[in-house]
């Protein structure tokens, strides 16, 4: 009976503002006095700087601890022990996707609440019930769906504009497949990222997540190569992490995010962003769906337009082996990933044939 209930699931807050570092304990005092807090390494002294002080001035204990670059089931365990011994009430992450992905398995095990704090704006994983847990060697493992979204989360606008501006693009690239992937899931009446089926609501905010990095994501580019926050900035920062997370969450995942955990298998692709990697899925998606003209031109152009990598070759890979790119079919296939959510059935080779043609397609486009 529950598997044909539609669902919409969020965070119980989304912030978004400037300066929420320095006030980080005025978020997490309601769900405790001692917090536990994962950073990635380059912010890890601001935050003991900023977000120390916030909870001295509160009277409260808090540990920073740095996040140890994978998501790893070996590195959740780790952080699982260290806030045992602490005493910690309270998780918080504070970093990139895979930290926060983290600090959200951490506070899942340890049956604890956990405040999210993203300083870029690269995924919709700070808004999820999902963590996405990796091989020690940064091959796509698992994925860990958790009974509650975070608690709160945190959208520091000024931080996140002052993150090199490749990081903010590659969140535009993962939060351009929500839409196509809801719409397929949709479509199927497959299941979404709460194991539930796609809601209506989340088809709709999928949609409004689309039309607005179509409308305002040049202009927020623009402003973040220049490290400043605008509107637009803040319009993107919403639609790439509220509304992308959301809808995905919602609306569900298809052939995009699978053919993405597929090309984590491929070497020469480990330095490309989640984002970007995504984008390529966008396109063999559409591929598979044979979808209009119109519609992959309208794709191709805005990923041209605020400069995500198009092409196989943009997106670093050295050479295309033919066993290396069946291997990756056959993964985005696999059976528990989001390829079953395409409206007709998917083989292996279909999607080997897509990755094919949707780069000859993006080649083609690419000048």
């Amino acid at each position: 009976m529950l598997r044909t209930v539609k669902s919409v699931t969020s965070p119980k807050k989304f912030l978004v503002g400037q300066d929420l570092l320095g006030e980080l304990s005025i978020y997490t005092k309601t769900y405790g006095d001692h917090a536990y807090v994962i950073c990635d390494e380059f912010i890890l002294e601001r935050a003991k700087e900023e977000a120390g002080k916030s909870f001295e001035r509160e009277g409260h204990k808090s540990e920073f601890v740095m996040f140890n670059y994978e998501i790893s089931q070996e590195e959740i365990d780790k952080h699982r022990e260290a806030v045992r011994k602490s005493g910690a009430n309270v998780i918080v992450g504070i970093g990139g996707g895979k930290t926060l992905d983290t600090a959200k398995a951490t506070a899942y095990y340890e049956q604890l609440p956990v405040v999210i704090f993203p300083t870029i704006a690269s995924t919709d994983a700070p808004c999820t019930a999902l963590a996405v847990i990796y091989n020690t060697d940064g091959s796509f493992d698992h994925y860990l769906f958790l009974p509650s979204n975070p608690d709160v989360v945190l959208a520091d606008s000024k931080i996140l504009a002052a993150a090199p501006t490749r990081f903010f693009v590659a969140g535009i690239g993962d939060a351009l497949a929500t839409y196509f992937e809801a719409r397929a899931c949709y479509r199927k009446n497959g299941d979404n990222l709460a194991n539930l089926k796609p809601s209506l609501s989340g088809l709709g905010l999928a949609k409004m997540c689309y039309e607005t990095i179509l409308e305002y994501g040049l202009q927020a580019k623009l402003a973040v190569d220049q490290g400043i926050s605008t509107p637009a900035v803040e319009n993107i920062i919403e639609a790439t992490i509220y509304l992308s997370g959301v809808g995905a969450e919602a609306g569900g995942l298809a052939a995009a995010h699978a053919i993405h955990n597929g090309m984590t298998a491929v070497p020469s692709l480990h330095h490309a962003q989640h984002g970007e990697k995504v984008v390529f899925g966008v396109l063999t998606q559409l591929v598979l769906e044979s979808a209009p003209k119109e519609e992959i031109e309208t794709v191709i152009n805005f990923i041209k337009e605020v400069g995500l990598p198009l092409t196989l070759k943009d997106l670093g890979l050295d050479e295309f082996r033919e066993e290396e790119w069946q291997k990756v079919a056959e993964i985005a296939c696999a059976e528990g990933d989001t390829m079953k959510n395409m409206p007709h059935p998917v083989t292996p080779d279909d999607v080997y044939q897509a990755i094919i043609s949707a780069n000859a397609l993006a080649e083609h486009y690419r000048d």
